[in-house]
């Protein structure tokens, strides 16, 4: 029976990976057509019927380009580091609660937190081992950017926890069958859309990669399937981001259409973000994160361990 349970596990792991880098794929066409609508251009229209194949195309490209590296490079942890990455972020995956509940156990959202802080050290590790000063200065901001958005984040977690009464996000499931917790956490939910913007690198906030300025920040020594995987580790942490959304805040029932409607819509907010506003000044940034995001949420989660104490004092 305990084989039986592995074999399943395993197989239903790998159909989990392989659906999340094709949604991945589907989701880099959707974002340059939708930035190329924002810009009145069209995007990838040649590949195939309406461009559709294209990111089969870019993948098949960027996978058989021939690989360079600096010879003065640490080449291990250089060589390791994207595929560190990419594999962090599809862990935290597992704990999703899938109808038939994979891995996800009663501090899922522990476990979550903690992997989530693994992955600055994949972007350490990535913007070091290149012994480029470029790549250095880009992991070193993209580190104090993440670290810095981190504490709000576990802090706006640590709310919801409170209300929700468990660390896992099957709870989150069950007690939102009849009431969204942004009715409830509204202000939160705001703080958490920003925090994800700025945890994933995206655009208002996407200083760790700002062309414009660190020629493309930490990545900036890798090529073909380096960049490659830490392309697609950028964009599977935007679609679990959107995903934890959508659980924490709109109701969490994954086997409803509404749900998945719900995800798309979110991740074209993401898309839109980046087409519409103008990169932020990085001390803005930080001050964003210590002297609004910080006070904000702690002052929240006083009030919902007060809101939860006298819910408790009543029953």
């Amino acid at each position: 029976m305990l084989l039986l349970d592995l074999i399943m596990f395993i197989v239903s792991s790998l159909i989990l990976v392989i659906c999340v880098l094709v949604g991945v794929a589907f989701l880099t066409l959707f974002e340059r057509k939708i930035l190329g609508y924002i810009q009145f251009r069209k995007g990838p229209n040649k590949v195939g019927i309406m461009g559709i194949v294209q990111p089969f195309g870019d993948a098949l490209k960027l996978f058989s380009k021939e690989k360079g590296y600096p010879l003065i490079s640490n080449y291990i942890m250089y060589y390791w580091s994207p595929i560190f990455s990419l594999f962090i972020i599809l862990l935290m995956w597992l704990i999703v609660p899938y109808c038939f509940i994979m891995i996800s156990f009663d501090l899922s959202v522990m476990f979550m937190l903690c992997v989530m802080s693994l992955g600055v050290y994949a972007m350490m590790i990535a913007g070091w081992s290149s012994n480029s000063k470029y790549s250095l200065l880009g992991s070193i901001r993209a580190i104090a950017q993440t670290i810095s958005y981190e504490v709000s984040l576990a802090l706006v977690m640590i709310s919801f926890i409170f209300l929700n009464g468990g660390y896992s996000l099957v709870e989150f499931m069950k007690n939102q069958e009849f009431f969204w917790f942004f009715l409830l956490g509204g202000p939160l939910m705001l703080i958490w859309c920003v925090i994800m913007l700025a945890e994933t690198n995206r655009a208002p906030f996407d200083f760790a990669e700002g062309e414009s300025e660190l020629v493309s920040g930490f990545n900036v020594e890798y090529s073909s399937g380096g960049f490659a995987l830490l392309f697609l580790a950028e964009y599977t942490s935007i679609l679990f981001m959107s995903l934890l959304f959508v659980v924490m805040f709109l109701g969490s029932n994954l086997n409803s259409f509404g749900f998945y409607f719900k995800l798309v819509v979110l991740i074209f907010g993401f898309i839109w973000v980046r087409g519409a506003f103008p990169r932020f000044r990085y001390d803005k940034l930080m001050y964003l994160a210590w002297k609004i995001f910080l006070p904000m949420t702690l002052n929240m989660l006083v009030f919902y361990i007060g809101l939860k104490f006298i819910c408790l004092m009543l029953i």
